[in-house]
Formats: structure tokens, sequence, C-alpha cells
């Protein structure tokens, strides 16, 4: 096993918290039926409740105490950090969806945010399981299980024509997100990295290659 911040916690700590982390998919599952407006207005509240809660726990010990209880089991090392206040990983969810939903098309947005979810939860586990040779900042291991279960989620994932060039792009976009969530440690979650660095490619990658593509799924809200 690589040692990285994900040992902080235990495996079974680790299970339990990905476990929690699989409900995220809520976020592209709904957003694909309902339109850009609608989604802020549910995400917006939910990420300032979040950020008061996160940040408030390093100001009020009765919070924190609430918090730790809750959820002490399955947070990392980092997000107790009172002196840098670090987020926890589900405020960088809520925050990485705002921004994702704001700024780009909701094709890439579906897809990078069930990538997350799926290829986070794989890279972790597998990665922590069977983790041995080190690639970049992690395990080769766990960025190939990112990899591999993610192209799942692009075969399943809405697409504007269904066209081999679609399916090409959310390719290479999966291993653009492997790379930033192989990459992200303290300094930038990986739960803020994966969609927008994701979201980022997809975008580059159409407007090259796809050009006359309108960036709007068919016959869902927009």
């Amino acid at each position: 096993m690589i040692a990285n911040d994900r040992t902080t916690i235990d495996y079974k700590s680790e299970v339990l918290r990905k476990t929690i982390h699989l409900f995220s998919l809520s976020i592209p599952t709904v957003y694909y039926f309902i339109t850009k407006e609608l989604a802020l207005n549910i995400l917006v509240p939910l990420t300032i409740f979040s950020l008061l809660l996160d940040y408030g726990r390093y100001y009020s010990k009765p919070l924190a105490d609430i918090i730790n209880k809750i959820f002490g089991i399955i947070m990392r090392k980092h997000e107790f950090d009172a002196k840098k206040k670090n987020l926890n990983g589900a405020t960088y969810v809520l925050i990485s969806a705002v921004i994702v939903v704001l700024i780009f098309p909701k094709v890439f947005v579906v897809t990078a945010f069930a990538v997350l979810i799926i290829g986070d939860i794989s890279a972790a586990l597998i990665g922590r399981k069977f983790g041995k040779t080190k690639f970049l900042f992690k395990s080769l291991e766990g960025t190939l299980a990112f990899f591999f279960f993610s192209c799942f989620v692009v075969l399943l994932a809405p697409k504007i024509e269904g066209s081999f060039s679609e399916y090409l792009i959310g390719f290479v976009a999966v291993a653009v997100g492997a790379i930033a969530e192989n990459i992200s440690g303290e300094w930038a979650d990986d739960n803020f990295m994966i969609p927008i660095t994701m979201c980022i490619a997809m975008w580059i990658l159409y407007l090259l290659f796809l050009p006359q593509l309108p960036l709007i799924l068919p016959n869902v809200p927009n």
C-alpha cells in the first residue's frame, strides 16, 4: 500500500467514507432532469450551510464535538487541522458542484460528476487494498482503477449525438481526471480537482474536434 493522506483512516473507515460519498451520485442524476437555475437554487444554500458548519467547527467547540462524534471516524487527519482550517471532502463536493453547474454545459457536468464519484471510490478502495507501485503521488493501481471504472461511466453517460468522437473525448477526459485525482492532496482536494479539470478538458476537446456540435443535451431541461 502506498502511503498518502488516505492512510490516516483505516480501511474500514475508508469504505464507510466512500459509501457515504456514493450518495453524491444524486447530484448528476437529479441535475440531468432539472434546469440549471433550479439546480443552483438547491446547491447554493446547501453549500453555504456546509461551509458554515465546516468553518464553524473550528470556532465552536460544542459544534466541533457534535461533528467529530458523528463523522470523526471517516475524516482524514488534515480535515482536523485547526491551524489551516481545512474544509472536509463533502464541502468540496458541493463547492465544485456549484462551480461546474454555473460554468459548464450540462453534458460535461453530468459525466464529470459521475466520474468523480465512481472513479474516486474505485481509486481509493483499490489503491489502498492493492496499491504497491508508486505513480506520481499515489499508486498506479489506484489510478488505473479510476480510469477503468470511469470508462464505464463514459459509456453510460448521456451524449449529444452519441458519435464515436464523443466517447473518445470522454475517455481522454477520464484520463485527465485520473491524473487530477492522483496529484491532488491537502493543497487541492480531489473532489474539487476532478470535475473541474474534466469539464475543462471536455470543453477544449469538443471545441477542437466537434466545433459544430451544440453543447446542449436533447430532450432534457437545460
